[in-house]
């Protein structure tokens, strides 16, 4: 025999008293299935082979010996014999498959008429079901359980005893949930009962077990189920994976955090970044305080932190049903209370975990954070600095809520090295931002920050800074002749280097536009000083950031004339200005399409003149000004919605425009100049035309002193006027062609402009003492404060400019 314990005992009635473990895995019942049952509805003799015993007959209907023999397939004859018996048996589990088993059947001499029956020696053939697991449960590690229908544990192995810290006794016929412990029953047992109804098994299905005592961390298992006998029963093996689980739960937490966290160059979103990539999978709850000066982009403190240095909340999340589980909203501003785990990581920048519970003492130092720990069940913390090269960026809090999940070691130096490059993070972005902040005050300082309201015109700026802009810019200037300048424009790249290279064309613009250029060929000079700034920029070393970045910019110029009503304008690669006229007709001006600033080759510049009558308005963008709102099917045009109500005021139509923006989160600035046209005082314009004779020079200033007299304008200006019109007339006389043109302008400065037909461009002269002419243009030069030379198809204008008190 096999052993000495037997598989079953049976009474003389052939009713089974005892049941042994050997038998569950058998037959697949437990005790209460087996005990009390007659022995014959689980077994009954081959017909091939009834069995034979040394005496008696092995009748199976003499007496007691006759129901032994009966139920295992061989008897004592009267069940007075003593000689075991043995031949094969069809013996049938629970569920009515039959099972290869030799026995031997022995009487047990207990003080009752008993009958053992054991398993014959060598009886089990190899590769049947019961010695598979017989193979199974001494080779390997792995813990089986063998359950029937109800999830009771009919054997286990000592894998399984020593996973579950039970006795082999103390788990048989008990509830495999109650064995094992899982922290998710329900869920654990849907599992296996979906092995039983399904017929289909499950593999490697991670459960959650529950410690084996206060002070054990939580453990998980791989599971494995497999149906046995038409869904009568099922094995089950768990693999303890605790050790993997928290060693892949870490690699998890690196990976996601190395992929997720740095993307953007903001510190707040760096941080939500960090807590999103942290909770749930490392930890129940996260919370990231950053030093509130490197959110503005400052320099971090060193460390240790002093105790009044304010600390942001930059991000929050809770993987916790509590919503009570934020001490404050993110956003507040507050210094650490000390001493606590958080202000002495923060000055030994060392990380830790610590255990929160009741009588924690350094909770009372701060009442709202002990509140809201207690309120979410956090049970365990683990602190981390946010620290570069000794500087304190901030503080990462990670908190658990399971007692049984504790932080270990391995934890702790995990969310160091995640505190670590989050830091780093963090710099580049508080670098980003810095220089950023850099980029936009030097914007502001280069822009104008009002364009100034002429006599003629009027302006309203919309500008909409964005995180990567300050390559963007307008401008509005005053030009001789009562004219206005515009100009809007866009820099390739962004922050400090596209801040510069944008004032460098501002000033480029302002001293070209001095030279009284018309638009195209303004654009023309200005796009060769571009292709010398990308050649500069080309010849940098090779390790510096701006030679791989090509230069490339965009502009629109345009000048307006309020005497002829006409706006005179260019373009190069920039979108074409609006134009809205006081009838309510909205169009976008057809202008040539002129190439970027910065070609080498392309169409030359080409300019349009556009009628702008009193009260129209000009509307200047740049690319990333939206055409369309977006706010219905048809993407109905923002300019020509909010441009089709020009009766009030021309900052009411531009906070319109405004509020119809929908998203302006784009990675450049939102321009937007409007000019309203306006009449000019036609009693502040004089022309005369002048005959060319020599007389005319002394017609000219009678005409000048006359009007000057009705301008009321100062004696020692009106003697400067009659003298540069005196020189101007006479140079046109001897110098130019007809006709000569006089005309006087009354604005902000007095210009007086003299227009002949002639070609010959003047020149200044400082003439020798002994030289009797050459000193017309030196003279208005001093006489005025600006003077200069415009050239038209029709001839040549000269004129001055003089500051009125």
């Amino acid at each position: 025999m096999t052993g000495a314990t037997p598989l079953m005992v049976v009474d003389g009635s052939g009713v089974v008293v005892r049941w042994s473990r050997r038998a569950r895995e058998i037959w697949l019942r437990s005790d209460s299935e087996a005990v009390g049952r007659t022995a014959l509805t689980m077994v009954a003799p081959d017909t091939g082979d009834t069995g034979t015993s040394d005496s008696g007959n092995g009748d199976s209907g003499q007496g007691a010996g006759a129901g032994t023999g009966t139920g295992t397939g061989t008897g004592t004859g009267t069940g007075t014999g003593t000689q075991p018996g043995s031949g094969p048996l069809v013996i049938h589990d629970a569920g009515g498959n039959p099972v290869d088993l030799r026995v031997k059947v022995v009487p047990l001499s207990d003080g009752a008429v008993a009958w053992g029956v054991f398993e014959a020696d060598g009886a089990v053939p190899e590769g049947t079901r019961t010695a598979v697991f017989d193979i199974l449960r001494a080779n390997t590690h792995e813990a089986f359980f063998v359950l029937d229908s109800e999830l009771r544990v009919l054997s286990v192995n000592e894998a399984a005893c020593a996973l579950c810290d039970l006795k082999a006794d103390n788990a048989l016929d008990r509830p495999v949930a109650d064995v094992c412990r899982p922290s998710r029953r329900q869920e654990f047992e849907g599992v296996l009962r979906g092995v039983l109804t399904g017929d289909t098994s499950v593999t490697d299905y991670v459960v959650r077990l529950g410690p084996l005592d206060d002070s054990s961390p939580e453990r998980f298992a791989k599971l494995s189920a497999f149906p046995l006998n038409n869904a009568r029963g099922l094995v089950v093996s768990m693999t303890e994976v605790t050790q993997t689980m928290r060693t892949t739960r870490r690699l998890e937490a690196l990976g996601s955090v190395r992929e997720r966290v740095g993307r953007s160059l903001d510190v707040v979103t760096t941080c939500q970044e960090l807590v999103d990539a942290l909770v749930p999978g490392f930890a129940d709850i996260a919370v990231v305080e950053v030093v509130d000066a490197v959110v503005r982009g400052e320099d971090p403190p060193l460390s240790p932190l002093g105790r009044d240095i304010p600390l942001r909340r930059a991000a929050f999340r809770n993987g916790t049903p509590s919503p009570m589980a934020q001490a404050y909203p993110v956003g507040d501003v507050r210094a650490l209370p000390t001493p606590t785990p958080y202000s002495q990581v923060l000055s030994d920048l060392e990380p830790r975990a610590v255990a929160l519970d009741s009588g924690t003492p350094w909770l009372d130092a701060d009442p709202e954070r002990a509140r809201a720990i207690r309120a979410s069940g956090a049970r365990l913390l683990l602190t981390a600095p946010l620290a570069l090269r000794g500087a304190v960026l901030g503080l990462l809090n990670l908190y658990r809520v399971r007692p049984s999940d504790a932080f270990d070691e391995n934890d702790v130096s995990v969310a160091h090295e995640l505190a670590t490059h989050t830091a780093l993070s963090l710099d580049n972005a508080r670098r980003y931002t810095h220089e950023h902040t850099v980029a936009a005050a030097l914007q502001r300082h280069l822009l104008p920050p009002e364009p100034p309201s002429q006599t003629a015109i009027e302006f309203a700026p919309l500008h909409v800074p964005a995180a990567a802009g300050a390559g963007t810019w307008y401008d509005a200037f005053g030009l001789p002749g009562a004219r206005t300048a515009m100009a809007i424009g866009e820099v390739s790249g962004s922050g400090i280097d596209a801040a510069t290279t944008m004032g460098q064309l501002r000033t480029v613009i302002h001293s070209l536009a001095a030279l009284d250029l018309e638009p195209d060929e303004l654009l023309a000079r200005l796009n060769d000083a571009v292709v010398r700034l990308a050649h500069e920029r080309a010849a940098l070393p090779p390790s510096d950031p701006l030679h791989q970045q090509p230069l490339s910019a965009s502009c629109v110029y345009a000048v307006h004339d309020p005497l002829h009503g006409i706006c005179v304008m260019a373009s190069a690669g920039h979108p074409a200005p609006v134009v809205a006229h006081p009838g309510g007709a909205v169009h976008m001006t057809e202008i040539p399409a002129g190439p970027v600033l910065g070609s080498r080759d392309g169409p030359p510049f080409a300019t349009a003149s556009v009628p702008m009558p009193d009260g129209s308005v000009l509307a200047l963008r740049t690319t990333s000004f939206p055409v369309s709102d977006g706010s219905d099917g048809d993407r109905s045009n923002l300019l020509r919605e909010a441009l089709s109500r020009l009766d009030r005021p021309l900052r009411d139509v531009r906070d319109d425009i405004l509020y119809r923006l929908r998203d302006t989160s784009g990675h450049r600035d939102v321009l937007l100049l409007l000019a309203r046209t306006r009449a000019f005082p036609p009693d502040q314009v004089a022309t005369w035309t002048l005959d060319s004779v020599p007389a005319a020079a002394a017609a000219a200033r009678h005409h000048a002193r006359k009007r000057l007299g009705l301008w009321r304008v100062s004696e020692e200006t009106a003697f400067a006027t009659e003298l540069i019109v005196s020189e101007l007339v006479t140079n046109a006389l001897r110098y130019g062609a007809p006709p000569i043109r006089l005309r006087l302008i009354k604005d902000s400065t007095l210009t007086c402009e003299v227009r002949d037909a002639g070609g010959a461009a003047p020149r200044l002269r400082h003439a020798r003492t002994v030289d009797e002419g050459g000193r017309g243009l030196f003279i208005c030069a001093q006489m005025s404060h600006n003077w200069g030379i415009r050239y038209s198809s029709q001839g040549k204008t000269i004129w001055t400019e003089q500051t009125l008190p």
